[in-house]
């Protein structure tokens, strides 16, 4: 066998899985679930990079313990990370403080003053807002600073002992040119002027970041040698490993935060800056919506009915009717990217005796958040997207009642991909497609992932009825969005 190994870096844990290409089979998987950085002032989310460290070695050996894998078959690694976290390191390049991460909503002011600087919009989840963040609140660190990285980066650099970046996750950074795909210094120097100097070496679309070092190789039990590619962040390694790696294929991760992409041959540059302006870490672009309030919302209902596990709650919530009998919610429990509003709270509206029920609050938690990314959809298609089917990746895809709400809210078919964890896969294709053009071969990324992402036979069809409902509630939620926080 030639296994590639993927590993998946998120912000509740981290995943591997090992694919046999020439069989098409994940031959291992394993998982380590992590948390955020307790007792942080209310909008900061933190995590100190060694514990992703520790959840990769946790990982990576207990693939490599399963029955018939050798560690000298892995022919390459990838890495997929979380996007826009602040990793910080010093001269030493040890980490100067933790991670600032995608879903810190601290920045929000500093945001605001960087899109007032450059003219354009800086979401506050991106990693601009935070190093301004960094800069002004603490100094001493940004002092020590010589080496700015993302999650994946970091990890990468673990591995290899080399500092790199590749297009893909350095695109939602807010200062990196996407249709470039190149730096933009106007945007670093209205941050810092000496930003640039921390920025490592930006590696091209299929090139490796370099080799298993040997002291990686001791620690995560991993052949020395062993070829490590540039990988990605988890929204473009989740493209590659549903298939999202050609025209016309749109996916919508339901995860912790929920995403909506599709592969395009040109840059896709929104005014408002509600849908992001990625690249693709395999070349091309990633035109993306987030919304930052998904599986976090289903959550936060089951918490409050720990009787109730999250196949009760479906059940329940399938005998509700479509519209939820008026009950809205509005689901910015952790404030909002799309809309762009990261102090907004949520909201319950419509309530009315016997509407407190789990079966109701559950399925306005869905419907909720379905609608949500319905709205940011539909900017998508204004700005030109094809939006013809969805394929459905991340946990909350497992759900038979939310993917026929959402065929019903977008009013498109619904599929899901069997492989739910798109970013593991994306990250071991991308290995193997760094390897295989290592071995001289002029291949695609497209070429080499496609015959490996497959699909349930299960094709949910949008119901005209129910839609009519959504498209009512959909505009509800969008005025009463405005009513509270515009």
């Amino acid at each position: 066998m030639t296994l590639f190994l993927g590993l998946d870096v998120g912000t509740q844990g981290t995943k591997a899985l090992l694919l046999d290409v020439s069989s098409r089979e994940v031959v291992a998987r394993a998982a380590r679930p992590y948390g955020l950085l307790s007792g942080l002032p209310p909008g900061s989310a933190e995590q100190d990079p060694r514990t992703w460290l520790e959840a990769v070695q946790a990982v990576t050996h207990e693939v490599l313990d399963a029955p018939g894998v050798d560690a000298k078959a892995i022919a390459a690694v990838g890495v997929s990370g979380q996007q826009h976290g602040l990793v910080v390191l010093d001269d030493a390049h040890e980490v100067v403080r933790p991670a600032k991460l995608w879903c810190d909503t601290s920045t929000a002011k500093e945001a605001r003053a960087l899109s007032d600087r450059l003219g354009r919009s800086i979401p506050t989840g991106f990693t601009a807002s935070k190093i301004l963040w960094l800069m002004e609140h603490e100094p001493e660190s940004w002092a020590r600073t010589r080496h700015v990285l993302l999650p994946h980066d970091y990890v990468n650099f673990v591995l290899t002992g080399r500092l790199s970046m590749e297009a893909g996750d350095a695109s939602g950074t807010g200062f990196f040119d996407v249709e470039r795909r190149a730096f933009d210094r106007n945007a670093m120097d209205a941050i810092d002027p000496r930003l640039f100097e921390c920025m490592p070496p930006l590696l091209q679309p299929g090139e490796p970041a370099g080799e298993v070092s040997a002291a990686a190789a001791k620690r995560f039990g991993l052949a020395a040698g062993t070829l490590v590619a540039a990988g990605g962040g988890d929204n473009m390694m989740s493209a590659v490993g549903s298939g999202a790696t050609e025209p016309g294929v749109v996916v919508v991760s339901l995860g912790t935060s929920g995403t909506v992409f599709t592969w395009s041959p040109e840059p896709v540059v929104d005014p408002q800056g509600l849908i992001a302006s990625f690249c693709a870490s395999t070349g091309g672009w990633l035109p993306l919506l987030c919304v930052m309030n998904l599986t976090s919302v289903t959550e936060e209902i089951r918490a409050a009915f720990p009787q109730h596990d999250l196949e009760m709650l479906s059940r329940a919530a399938a005998d509700v009717p479509a519209g939820c009998e008026g009950l809205l919610l509005l689901p910015y429990l952790n404030g909002e990217r799309v809309p762009d509003l990261p102090e907004a709270t949520g909201a319950l509206l419509g309530l009315r005796p016997g509407l407190l029920r789990a079966g109701h609050l559950f399925r306005a938690a869905l419907e909720g958040t379905s609608l949500n990314l319905a709205l940011g959809v539909d900017r998508l298609r204004a700005l030109g997207a094809q939006v013809n089917d969805l394929r459905l990746v991340g946990g909350g895809a497992a759900n038979p009642l939310w993917r026929s709400i959402l065929a019903d809210v977008m009013g498109v078919p619904v599929r899901r991909c069997v492989e739910m964890e798109s970013g593991a896969l994306g990250a071991a294709l991308c290995a193997c497609w760094t390897w295989t053009r290592a071995q001289g071969q002029d291949v695609s990324a497209h070429d080499v992932a496609a015959p490996c992402v497959a699909l349930h036979d299960e094709v949910v069809e949008p119901d005209a009825a129910r839609g009519r409902v959504y498209a009512e509630a959909k505009q509800q939620l969008a005025e009463s969005t405005a009513q509270l926080f515009g």
